[in-house]
């Protein structure tokens, strides 16, 4: 797939599926900007991708602050021209049993995993549609959802309630942006449980509320996936990639579940 003279910002984008996402973006020849608040590791990823000869640049970005969004925009704009794709991948993950989470814990989620999506949306349309409509090539928003905004499990429900919230809010922007002829599809990703640092917190909160061993919470994790193991992060960057590409621009409002059939059963 052929992102060339394609512009994407990745939130996120220091470790994990983001760091993934960012390299796959620049392997398809895109002009990736990282944003994170993990600096160090995001300055570091961005030294990794440009020495192999591919445009990228890092900013350091608090998702829920509206003040470090315009900032963020405008250094895709400086940096690189524009915007033509959004991933929306910033989001963090804990387990809990439901009467021991704090109002204070809920929001922080929320203002994180749902909050930073609504206000990387919004901010970033108005760049992405000057190109989409001027170039004729449709811009992309692609919103990192969860297997968890799909289907309920314990001792998550601010992750279930924070991811099914992304999922549903992606279909109302793809709707919404259709009908005022933005030119700009919005698209939902579902990983399953991924070997990544959140996919160890994952399975550090299987162990914690069942008293399984690391062994065992491993087998267990994989088992829940039909395909009998955990996802690796450069299969939801293809993904995305796909959905930021021209391949995919009758897709929009859609839910992509990357799970190894876990969602099939």
């Amino acid at each position: 797939m052929d992102l060339n003279k394609k512009i994407v910002l990745v939130t996120g984008g220091a470790r994990g599926i983001g760091a993934e996402i960012s390299h796959a973006m620049c392997e398809a020849g895109a002009s990736v900007i990282l944003s994170d608040m993990l600096e160090k590791e995001g300055k570091l990823k961005t030294k990794e991708l440009n020495k192999l000869g591919y445009k990228s640049a890092f900013i350091k970005h608090d998702v829920t602050k509206e003040s470090h969004w315009k900032k963020t925009i405008e250094f895709c704009t400086k940096t690189f021209g524009g915007l033509d794709v959004l991933v929306n991948n910033a989001g963090i993950f804990f387990s809990k049993p439901l009467e021991e989470i704090s109002i204070k814990e809920w929001r922080h989620m929320f203002a994180i995993n749902v909050e930073g999506v609504f206000l990387g949306t919004k901010f970033a349309v108005k760049e992405i549609k000057k190109r989409s409509i001027k170039n004729e090539v449709s811009g992309s928003i692609i919103n990192l959802s969860s297997v968890a905004g799909l289907v309920g499990a314990s001792f998550i429900g601010p992750y279930n309630a924070s991811k099914g919230a992304v999922r549903i809010f992606s279909k109302g922007c793809a709707i919404e942006f259709a009908s005022l002829g933005y030119n700009i599809r919005v698209n939902s990703i579902h990983p399953g449980v991924i070997d990544t640092k959140m996919g160890k917190q994952v399975q550090a909160g299987l162990i914690e509320q069942t008293g399984l061993s690391d062994n065992e919470a491993t087998a267990q994790l994989a088992e829940l996936h039909p395909l009998g193991r955990l996802g690796l992060p450069e299969e939801v960057a293809n993904v995305a990639v796909f959905l930021a590409s021209n391949e995919s621009s009758f897709i929009t409002g859609a839910e992509i579940v990357v799970d190894g059939g876990f969602t099939a059963q």
